[in-house]
């Protein structure tokens, strides 16, 4: 019955099935393969000739059964289908630009822009400047049509060449603009010197001097940028770093009005404790205006003016090619600026005199007057200007009397105030030294509790002596037996109530623990903080007695009236 279907199916189908190889044929065709792989066999044909790679997986090179299982291996179903394949445009063609030259319209036509009349695009797609009157209307001005855009079909590397379609003529026109623009700088700047030179302004050095400039303009590209210095075969960056450990410097005063920090070049050139009021030779940090303004910095700077100043004046001198020459010059100039203001100030006192006013003293030692104003009370109190100094105690200070090396207040004993040097507690003794503090005083009353002792009584007989004894003990019997009775009925109440107060502040710790596992469950696990759910310390018998009253057991029935 199994046949009768297969055969029916086939015959239906039309295909043969694929016949089942023997042992010994599969075991010849995995040889043969294994060979070809070798090279030791020639490569398997296809129907075209062409030879099959055999490394190629058998899954590439076989042919579906249910397609054509007559066909021996072929590589033709993995190739593109020349009836299926798309006719893409070639390399050369793209998109016409601009509009058509030869055809321009004199009148308007019918369902062309309303605005510039053109036909390729409506009025919402113009690019023309909105016109008061439209072209539909006035009939003139009317601008010439576009190309009509073709629909390109790229294949896959022509939708990716980034060069599709560019027009070298458009870069052509850049360098023609940049040559004119060129060759007429040269042409004034010929002009221009001609000028000079007809009208004899110009000498030889400065011919020189421009000759100089044209070559820093020659070769301005090659100039490396500041901070930098570049090499083919090393190359070395300086940067504004700072150590690690150091503070940083937007960090010293965060005040936001304080000096500018930029943080790309990472400067901070002014002083940052300028309005905190600090002394700049106290901070640490003052600017790196600072450390660029000390040394011979200064000295450098005046140099460099003074050599502009003298080449202005016809000097040929210049602080980088003649510095020794340079640097004597500026020194006898110094001098000689010095005599002459010297011989200037002489011959001024010599004309109209007065040389006794500029020997005469500073103006705060005439008369005791200063510029400085301050303004008192009748009592000779400061009201305004300086503030008079705060003294550090209204007493008298380190003041020592009667041979004492050490001042009163120094030594304390027994309630009592006194010298350490001798131990006397008294206020104005005389100091007795080492053999003081030998003395035993501590049975001498102070001269000022000593005024207001009571008489000594007079004492007791031995019958009165051992009445009062006797009338203490019995005083003592009677305290002792009513705290025990005391102390009996007391003791069951206060225990009960220590006991509800312990339970109470239990049952509260009970309720916050409950809350706190509660936040604690619903945060995240990798969240939660390390060892948060676990007791360190036993707990006591209120805290079990209070974890069972509020333990909330499933089996039982209130359960869900619990927290109404």
């Amino acid at each position: 019955m199994t046949e009768q279907t297969n055969g029916g199916s086939e015959a239906t189908l039309g295909l043969d099935e694929p016949k089942k190889m023997t042992r010994e044929d599969w075991r010849k065709k995995k040889e043969l393969e294994e060979q070809r792989k070798l090279g030791n066999a020639p490569a398997e044909v296809d129907e075209e000739g062409k030879d099959i790679n055999p490394h190629i997986p058998q899954y590439i090179s076989s042919v579906p059964w249910y397609i054509d299982p007559s066909k021996r291996p072929t590589l033709k179903h993995q190739r593109p289908q020349e009836e299926t394949q798309e006719k893409f445009s070639s390399i050369g063609e793209w998109y016409k630009r601009g509009v058509k030259e030869n055809s321009i319209a004199t009148k308007y036509r019918k369902g062309a822009c309303e605005n510039c009349g053109a036909m390729t695009h409506k009025k919402k797609d113009c690019l023309e400047r909105p016109r008061k009157v439209g072209a539909k209307f006035t009939g003139t001005a009317i601008a010439p049509d576009e190309h009509d855009q073709v629909q390109l079909t790229m294949d896959y590397d022509g939708k990716r060449d980034r060069w599709n379609g560019y027009d070298p003529e458009d870069h052509q026109r850049i360098v023609e603009e940049y040559a004119k623009v060129d060759l007429a700088k040269r042409q004034l700047k010929a002009q221009k010197l001609q000028d000079e030179l007809a009208s004899g302004k110009l000498d030889q050095s400065e011919r020189e001097h421009d000759s100089e400039g044209e070559d820093e303009d020659k070769y301005a590209d090659d100039i490396d940028m500041p901070g930098q210095n570049f090499d083919s075969k090393r190359r070395i960056t300086v940067r504004n770093l700072r150590i690690r450990e150091d503070t940083a410097k937007y960090l010293r005063n965060l005040d936001p009005n304080s000096a500018y920090y930029d943080p790309k070049t990472r400067a901070m050139r002014e002083n940052p404790y300028s309005n905190a009021g600090f002394n700049p030779d106290e901070v640490s940090y003052a600017g790196d205006n600072f450390a660029r303004y000390t040394g011979d910095t200064i000295t450098m700077a005046q140099t460099q003016l003074f050599a502009w100043e003298a080449y202005e004046r016809g000097s040929e001198v210049h602080l980088q090619a003649d510095p020794t020459k340079l640097e004597l010059l500026h020194r006898s100039f110094k001098v000689k600026k010095e005599d002459f203001k010297e011989e200037q100030r002489e011959s001024i006192l010599e004309k109209y005199g007065g040389q006794e006013h500029l020997d005469a003293p500073p103006r705060e030692l005439l008369l005791a007057q200063t510029e400085d104003y301050v303004e008192y009370s009748r009592h000779g109190a400061v009201l305004k200007g300086l503030e008079k100094a705060v003294a550090r105690s209204k007493y008298e200070e380190d003041v020592l009397i009667n041979n004492h090396t050490c001042i009163w207040g120094s030594y304390w004993k027994d309630g009592f105030w006194g010298f350490k040097c001798c131990h006397s507690m008294v206020k104005q003794s005389y100091c007795t030294g080492q053999s003081g503090i030998a003395t035993n005083n501590t049975d001498c009353v102070p001269f000022e509790e000593g005024l207001n002792e009571v008489e000594e009584e007079e004492p007791k007989t031995l019958l009165e002596m051992h009445q009062d004894k006797m009338l203490k003990e019995k005083k003592k019997k009677k305290k002792k037996k009513y705290r025990r009775h005391k102390k009996h009925e007391s003791s069951d109440s206060e225990d009960e109530e220590k006991k509800k107060e312990k339970l109470k502040k239990a049952l509260d710790a009970e309720d916050k623990r409950v809350k706190q596992v509660d936040a604690m469950m619903q945060l995240d696990e990798r969240k939660r903080p390390y060892s948060s759910l676990q007791e360190v310390k036993a707990p006591t018998e209120e805290e079990m007695e209070a974890f069972r009253m509020k333990r909330c057991r499933p089996d039982d029935p209130m359960a869900s009236f619990l927290g109404q």
